[in-house]
């Protein structure tokens, strides 16, 4: 007995497609296309906000080290004070090399300013 191939009664889709299942397939594309540029543009917003996120990190870094060295500048000012009132209390009026009569911690460091002035207001000259 011969039997007959059921492949002749199979609808061809090689043929073409059907105007409604083109208007789908075309509807779906576009769904999927908006979806992906949503994803695209999260990704962008992403690293756009990672970059922030590693640029205040960096800046806390900063802040941490100063926040260090703050500390450190400070707690060395008890110290400072401590010779200071050594220097205050350690002793009489004594006179200067100008020859006046200082009080100690009157003066700590005599800076030459009369000096410093005239050397910067000399014209410079090129040999």
């Amino acid at each position: 007995m011969s039997r007959q191939s059921v492949a002749a009664n199979r609808p061809s889709h090689a043929a073409g497609l059907k105007p409604a299942n083109s208007a789908a397939a075309a509807a779906k594309f576009l769904e999927k296309k908006k979806e992906f540029d949503a994803v695209s543009a999260l990704q962008r917003a992403s690293a756009l906000y990672l970059q922030r996120i590693e640029g205040l990190a960096d800046d806390c870094a900063t802040m941490a080290d100063a926040g260090q060295i703050h500390g450190q500048v400070l707690e060395q000012w008890p110290r400072m004070f401590q010779i200071l009132n050594l220097f205050l209390t350690s002793g009489e009026a004594t006179p200067d090399d100008t020859g006046e009569a200082t009080v100690p911690g009157q003066r700590l460091v005599r800076i030459p300013i009369e000096e410093l002035q005239e050397a910067s207001e000399e014209p410079k000259t090129s040999g």
